[in-house]
């Protein structure tokens, strides 16, 4: 049973994680793509560390118990800390001049 929720949340990971990727990759302009990159890369990254932390308690251990603790702490820091790098980044762009992009009209 433990390898079935491990498998999912390592599948339901990497769905986001190329969700993320196919989004940088095809939105216009460099704001557009950081939201993707934001988002599902910081949902990604939980969906697969929590499948590796409920793969590392398959032995019930206190050591197997701290290192699953430690991994969700990892988890913690990023929810933490990929806000405020994307913020960062999406300020450095409007500090820089780069503008948003807008749709031109097509003139026939």
């Amino acid at each position: 049973m433990m390898d079935i929720i491990v498998a999912a949340l390592l599948i339901i990971g990497l769905v986001f994680f190329t969700g993320g990727g196919v989004g940088i990759l095809r939105l216009p302009d460099f704001y557009t793509r950081l939201h993707p990159a934001g988002k599902l890369d910081t949902l990604g990254s939980l969906m697969m560390m929590m499948g590796v932390a409920v793969f590392n308690l398959h032995n019930l251990t206190l050591g197997a118990l701290l290192t699953s603790l430690k991994i969700i702490l990892i988890v913690v820091f990023i929810f933490l800390s990929s806000p405020t790098a994307t913020h960062s980044i999406v300020d450095a762009g409007l500090r820089a001049g780069l503008a948003p992009w807008t749709k031109k009209e097509r003139r026939e």
